[in-house]
Formats: structure tokens, C-alpha cells, sequence
């Protein structure tokens, strides 16, 4: 039990990072579903911070539920993305998933939080891309390329390490 207990206390004294989940979603045209948070300046895709003791898949789930008020499970995951630490944010790993074409009904079933979003739009993928941030915009553009390629990416900064 001593050990037990040793194990979780030294695995409780280790770094902690940022764990974020994002989903993609499209319309029937293929154009990309983006959401414009209150809180904040810009565009982003649905999806947002993965709690304690929450999976990346289950956050997924239970953001596009809170931000979009539609029950759907993603098909797969795009990428894993590592991002270290700045001046101005903490290290961080974002999951990306891929939540597949959304039938018109469920687009008219969609309803925002308000005090969270103020709106959302479907756009071609480039127009989309332009209005997201620098380092969400590579980390998308690598999650359409994976999902036609039918891959999944792990990245660092927005790119497989590999590449560098």
C-alpha cells in the first residue's frame, strides 16, 4: 500500500500541462465549421480545455455538447501537437478530431452559449484557414491533409518533428 501510495504522490509532484481537445466539422460542400468565442479575439474550431480526470475523446464529446449543443461522437482522431513553452502561454498538447460532414438537420439543430460564442459559420477551408490564429491554422491545415490522407499526424509546433 506504502508503494502505492509513494507512486502517486511522486506522480502528482510531475509537470503538468495543457490539454486541449478541438473537433472538425463540415457541411455537405466540405466547407469547415469555425465558431467566433466571445471572450476572445478571432476564430477557432469547437472544442476547448480537457478537465481533470476527463479524457481528450470524452472533452471532445462534452465541448461540441456545451458549444454546439449537438450529442455526436468524433470519427477519429487527426493529431496529437505538442507546443512548448513561451513567454506567453505554457507547454500544452492539443488533440484534433475529425467529426465528419453534419447532415442539415443537425446544422439546424446547432445553438450557441451565448455568454461563450457569438456565432459560427461554414466556409471553403481556405477562406476558413485565414481566420484562425497563425498556430491553429497549421495545425488545421496538417488535420485536412491527414484526414484525406486517412492518417493520423503527431506534430511539435504545428509539424511532425521528422520534418525539421
Amino acid at each position: 500500500m506504502a508503494d502505492r501510495v509513494n507512486r502517486k504522490a511522486y506522480q502528482q509532484s510531475l509537470p503538468k500541462k495543457r490539454v486541449s481537445a478541438g473537433c472538425l466539422f463540415f457541411d455537405k460542400s466540405q466547407r469547415l465549421l469555425i465558431v467566433k468565442p466571445t471572450y476572445k479575439d478571432g476564430w477557432e474550431i469547437p472544442g476547448g480545455a480537457v478537465n481533470a480526470n476527463e479524457s481528450p475523446l470524452a472533452a471532445c464529446i462534452r465541448e461540441v455538447s456545451e458549444e454546439l449543443g449537438l450529442t455526436r461522437r468524433p470519427l477519429r482522431l487527426l493529431c496529437v501537437d505538442f507546443a512548448g513553452e513561451t513567454k506567453q502561454r505554457t507547454e500544452s498538447l492539443s488533440f484534433i478530431f475529425d467529426g465528419g460532414v453534419l447532415p442539415d438537420e443537425e446544422i439546424a439543430a446547432i445553438r450557441l452559449p451565448e455568454k461563450e460564442l457569438s456565432e459560427y459559420r461554414f466556409l471553403p477551408t481556405t477562406d476558413a484557414l485565414t481566420l484562425l490564429n497563425r498556430r491553429l491554422r497549421r495545425r488545421v491545415r496538417r488535420c485536412l491533409a491527414a484526414r484525406v490522407a486517412g492518417t493520423t499526424l503527431y506534430l511539435e509546433e504545428q509539424q511532425p518533428p521528422w520534418l525539421t
